[in-house]
């Protein structure tokens, strides 16, 4: 038995895609969820004697689950660009992990597949706000200025998709997105089949950025902006891409997003400077629930009474 286990963005996406368009496996049994369900492993804790490919998720956070399946005689491949810890040594581990600002997980499967699928990298690249490493990509290719507008916009819509505190949130389940993509090779053939999918996530995006577009940042005259959104579907939705737009437009500052949950604990994502690209990770391991990568992390439940230590930490970070 085999199990793909894969983050529910764009970049666990097009991981995936890209390496089982190298090496095909139609009956693997598909993992994944939400963007910010990064403990994926713990549902697997019954598996055992098989074989797993586990894609864009913390090995720090799933690590005493991976222990066990690795107790239980698993060969596990994992590839991630999130902070690792110690990595466990042993033969039925494989790991392939950069966790420089600069990559993502499906840039590390370009890199091991010699850039056989490399479109579906860049749009990877581009949903999780990584521009510059997405038009360096693309340099070896020979694509239009249009064709790499729609990979950009391809890689927003699937990266929109994937934000959301439950499924309920989002427009498609993540696995169903993967599958849409499958026979398709190229994402430039996936667009130009005029896929329904496509056409409700882009109406969605517009729809919602509409709404985030109307809130106004709470700490105005500071360069670093924090925004403060409701406990509604659009906001949890909008969230991550909201702070990518923001983290483009003005790119010397480091934002906060602060999202209400249901439970009143809140929800935070942070974007370092793209100028400097650091410490997003490390500010939000610092807190419960938190972790991510240096240049954009988050926090998936933060207790409303430590939010003034969270603020002040943020500013001390990015001062």
């Amino acid at each position: 038995m085999h199990y793909d286990i894969f983050n529910g963005d764009s970049d666990g996406i097009c991981a995936l895609h890209q390496l089982r368009l190298d090496t095909p496996c139609p009956d693997a049994i598909l993992i994944t969820g939400p963007k910010r369900d990064i403990t994926l492993l713990s549902t697997l804790q019954d598996v055992k004697q098989s074989s797993l490919t586990v894609l864009d998720l913390s090995l720090e956070s799933n690590r005493p689950f991976l222990e066990e399946l690795l107790s239980n005689s698993n060969e596990i491949l994992y590839i991630d660009h999130h902070f690792s810890g110690v990595i466990p040594e042993t033969p039925a581990l494989t790991v392939h992990i950069n966790t420089s600002p600069d990559t993502c997980t499906s840039l590390i499967v370009d890199s091991l597949l010699q850039g056989r699928y490399r479109k579906w990298a860049i749009v990877a690249a581009f949903g999780d706000n990584l521009h510059d490493a997405a038009l360096k990509a693309a340099q070896t290719l020979s694509l239009s200025r249009q064709e790499l507008k729609q990979l950009q916009e391809l890689g927003e819509l699937l990266n929109y998709n994937g934000y959301g505190a439950t499924l309920a949130d989002l427009y498609f389940h993540p696995a169903d997105l993967y599958r849409a993509i499958r026979p398709f090779a190229d994402p430039l053939d996936f667009i130009n089949s005029s896929p329904e999918a496509i056409t409700l996530l882009r109406q969605g995006f517009q729809q919602d950025m509409l709404l985030a577009l109307r809130q106004k940042a709470v700490n105005p005259g500071n360069i670093n902006r924090i925004f403060h959104f409701p406990d509604t579907a659009w906001s949890r939705r909008v969230c991550g891409v909201f702070a990518n737009l923001k983290a483009q437009e003005k790119k010397e500052a480091a934002h906060a997003l602060i999202v209400d949950n249901e439970d009143s604990t809140l929800r935070i994502s942070v974007r370092a400077p793209l100028a400097d690209k650091k410490k997003a990770d490390a500010l939000c391991r610092a807190f419960p629930t938190g972790g991510g990568r240096a240049a954009a992390a988050g926090i998936n439940k933060l207790p409303p009474e430590m939010l003034d230590e969270f603020i002040t930490a943020f500013h001390a970070t990015y001062d």
